[in-house]
């Protein structure tokens, strides 16, 4: 499943669903209990992939792309939608603090994959042909996106209409959040009692334009930092 060029960077244990193939509005238990559930990063490929293993079967295979969003639907459970699996995976934690860790996690991964586009978006705009550094050549891109985040962002003309392009993005990620959220609690080893339904018709088109408008967002922030950097270097 995992090849030597993959290392692990978070692991936890959890619950894990599929939602039913057929009704698409409830799951179906994917491990009989606790699993561990790990990310990885592919420093050959830039990759992040979310595994998890039960004996010989992998119960979760998923590459993480910047437009996936990890739900959280109940104090201990939570739910992302991966295309190129054809699935919705669900996981159920013991606690809700174990939850909050796992999506702090794929957020951090969210954000490097989003810096590494953004950079190779500004690198083809202006040429150089000057790429950003990273700590190592296996080590995962987390701490240096971290650290391009805490940087305080000067004041530029650009900056209200980046304030409104994120209040319009918030609304709709509200918006978006209170279709999905309704699930009840999720316990390890039991289905939880409500299961939220998968997104779909008009509430997944809305879900897909909310990620689409945070990735231009994303890009938009970045690339005037790249430009604020350039100028005061």
């Amino acid at each position: 499943m995992c090849n030597f060029r993959e290392q692990p960077i978070f692991t936890c244990k959890a619950h894990v669903f599929h939602i039913d193939p057929k009704t698409k509005r409830s799951w179906m238990s994917a491990s009989s209990a606790a699993v561990s559930v790990s990310f990885f990063y592919d420093s050959s490929r830039n990759l992040y992939r979310i595994i998890s293993v039960e004996g010989t079967k992998a119960v979760i295979n998923s590459t993480i792309t910047a437009n996936m969003t990890f739900t959280k639907t109940s104090q201990k459970f939570g739910q992302w939608s991966d295309v190129r699996a054809n699935t919705v995976y669900g996981l159920g934690f013991a606690s809700e603090a174990e939850l909050g860790k796992f999506i702090e996690k794929f957020q951090e991964v969210k954000e490097a994959i989003q810096a590494q586009q953004c950079g190779a978006s500004v690198k083809a705009t202006n040429g150089s042909g000057a790429a950003t550094p990273v700590a190592s050549a296996t080590a995962s891109p987390l701490l240096a996106a971290r650290a391009a985040a805490d940087e305080p962002p000067a004041l530029s003309p650009a900056q209200p209409k980046v304030e409104n392009d994120e209040m319009m993005v918030h609304q709709r990620a509200h918006s978006v959040s209170s279709t999905l959220q309704g699930g009840g609690y999720a316990t390890v080893g039991r289905a939880p009692r409500a299961p939220p339904a998968a997104p779909d018709g008009d509430s997944a088109e809305q879900q897909l334009r909310y990620e689409n408008d945070r990735l231009k967002l994303a890009l938009a922030q970045r690339y005037v930092q790249y430009l604020r950097l350039c100028i005061n270097t």
